[in-house]
């Protein structure tokens, strides 16, 4: 019979199985919809009546499944063994952690400036010629440590003015920016928020932004079938609906993950980031610019060495099932508010 280290050594394993197949998930599950497709941010989304069927339970309970056995992995020693190699494959890049923020926020916004006309993401579209140029600044802002902080404000105010232009549901896809401006403030400052350190800021707004995003599959997935449709191995012979429920449950899942513990959020972003970078290739150079700044935060994440402890299995359920209802019910709650949509 198995000692208790024995099965966690392989629960760990069949984690790592599972992560892995997860890491080929077609390109469509993180490349945003609403940069190659229609969209219209103020109609009816899905209800939950309808949301609420096996296709969606189905893959919800494959995801907890997964979590469980990462998070019991993690308390064993074959979970020591993965984040002792994490640590050695991320050692080389530790210490240049904020220059490499530094660098790719440098590069996303001279990317933007060059690209003209949009304010954050390429959805979000402007006419204001001193946009470009405050992109400009900020870029330049990256080589200072000392105006990092004003960097930091101009992109604060490039949200508060996508805010102002396309209103503050759709803007909640991009927290992640604020997040971003976050950690330029707080690392040029060489302080902490609540003694949250800059890198665990970002790491929150990351995972928020992603947990938002995932909504959308599920309550919006006819924004995603023309890009199904131009691209029909994407779904790997799946029905259109439910792939969707399972991308948004992936996209959730993973989400999820980066803000647990160490050996869930590591390999979390190391999945997100195969992810996102093997979308760059159907999609394209917008794709590139525009995810570009989310793949810095996550190799932030996978080589940042943080020893937080190991917490209870079952607990991460009951967060992740927590999660779910309170992104579900902000998510069609503050639609409705604004849109006067239907919830049920």
């Amino acid at each position: 019979m198995l000692d208790s280290r024995q099965k966690a050594q392989g629960l760990g394993r069949a984690a790592v199985v599972i992560t892995s197949a997860v890491a080929i998930w077609p390109a469509s599950a993180s490349a945003h919809v609403k940069w190659f497709a229609p969209y219209n941010v103020p109609s009816q989304p899905r209800v939950l009546s309808q949301l609420f069927d096996l296709l969606f339970w189905q893959p919800i309970t494959l995801a907890i499944l997964v979590l469980l056995l990462t998070c019991y992995a993690e308390r064993g020693s074959f979970g020591v063994a993965v984040l002792r190699t994490l640590d050695r494959i991320g050692r080389p890049m530790r210490a240049r952690i904020d220059d490499l923020y530094r660098a790719g926020t440098g590069g996303f916004f001279v990317a933007l400036a060059t690209l003209g006309h949009v304010i954050l993401t390429p959805e979000l579209k402007t006419d204001v010629p001193q946009i470009p140029w405050l992109q400009l600044l900020i870029a330049i802002g990256m080589f200072w440590r000392g105006t990092m902080v004003f960097s930091a404000l101009g992109i604060a105010g490039l949200y508060a003015y996508g805010i102002v232009e396309y209103g503050i549901f759709h803007l909640l896809d991009y927290p992640i920016f604020l997040g971003l401006a976050a950690y330029l403030a707080l690392s040029g400052l060489n302080a902490k928020l609540f003694g949250l350190r800059p890198l665990d800021v970002s790491r929150w707004a990351a995972g928020i932004t992603l947990i938002w995003a995932s909504v959308e599959k599920w309550a919006y997935p006819q924004w995603t079938y023309p890009v199904l449709e131009s691209h029909p191995s994407l779904a790997m012979g799946f029905y259109a609906n439910y792939y969707m429920n399972a991308a948004g449950v992936v996209e959730f899942g993973l989400a999820f993950g980066l803000l647990w513990t160490p050996l869930v959020r590591r390999l979390s972003a190391l999945v997100l980031i195969s992810m996102f970078t093997s979308a760059i290739g159907p999609f394209g150079m917008i794709d590139a610019i525009g995810h570009s700044m989310i793949i810095v935060v996550l190799i932030g994440i996978f080589i940042d060495d943080e020893p937080n402890v190991a917490r209870p299995p079952l607990e991460a359920v009951l967060y992740f099932l927590g999660a779910l209802v309170m992104v579900l019910a902000a998510y069609y709650g503050l639609h409705a508010a604004i849109f006067g949509t239907l919830i049920w």
